[in-house]
């Protein structure tokens, strides 16, 4: 995650001093397709500094937020800080920079703010959609995990269920969703054998779900021990547990 953080605030830092009086014609959205006549009326003097010093402290205010969330609360606080703060961050930029077009027009200004409103909404939702815990249920005749990637297990398809001190060596994302501790979807381990992955929580030991078709599935609770769940589980299908 530290790497990540640092790797974004580089490439922010380092965006920030791509623009300059000379290729702005060409690089800068907004500005590339002005008249030369507006381009004049534009303050790209004043815009290229400004341009310049946001995202140095963009970068710069990622690693240090980001490291400190990362370490005081948990890497998923770090996580959500990291897409939700660059986002914010644009909406600021984008509002700001209008005082620079001297009474131009900031329609593309106005687009961009509502694209970017757009996708913080669509991002805080997803959030909160992926972090919102898989409950699992049960009764005698089959399992069921709830929310995303969730599925329902009939007893004949449920081989074993046993606690497992370590997860496989994964190495891929094939389709899922992983944001620090939280887990969810499909992965691919180091010896190429695909898993679904419903870790709610970083808890130790994982419940490991093995259907009698070969696939496997690993389950971690958010709030209560998994030894707990299995316990529960443990009453009503005995002749699996």
């Amino acid at each position: 995650m530290i790497y990540v953080l640092i790797g974004m605030g580089l490439l922010f830092v380092a965006i920030g001093f791509i623009l300059t009086e000379n290729n702005a014609k060409y690089l800068h959205s907004g500005y590339n397709t002005m008249s030369e006549e507006d381009r004049k009326k534009f303050d790209i003097k004043a815009f290229v500094p400004y341009f310049r010093n946001f995202h140095i402290f963009l970068g710069i205010s990622l690693v240090i937020f980001g490291t400190a969330l990362t370490y005081l609360i948990n890497e998923n606080a770090g996580d959500i800080f990291l897409a939700v703060y660059p986002i914010l961050a644009y909406i600021y930029f984008l509002t700001a920079s209008s005082k620079y077009s001297k009474g131009l027009s900031t329609k593309w200004n106005k687009i961009g703010i509502v694209l970017l409103v757009g996708t913080l909404l669509f991002v805080v939702g997803l959030l909160g959609y992926r972090f919102a815990e898989n409950k699992i249920t049960f009764d005698s005749e089959s399992i069921s995990f709830k929310g995303s990637y969730g599925e329902t297990l009939t007893k004949a398809e449920i081989k074993s269920i046993e606690l497992v001190s370590e997860l496989p060596k994964i190495t891929l994302k094939t389709n899922g969703f992983a944001l620090g501790t939280i887990n969810k979807g499909y992965f691919k381990t180091k010896n190429g054998e695909v898993l679904k992955l419903i870790l709610n929580s970083d808890n130790k030991p994982v419940i490991l779900f093995k259907k009698t078709n070969g696939k496997k599935i690993y389950y971690s609770a958010k709030d209560k021990p998994n030894e707990k769940v299995l316990d529960e589980i443990r009453k009503t299908l005995t002749n699996i547990v």
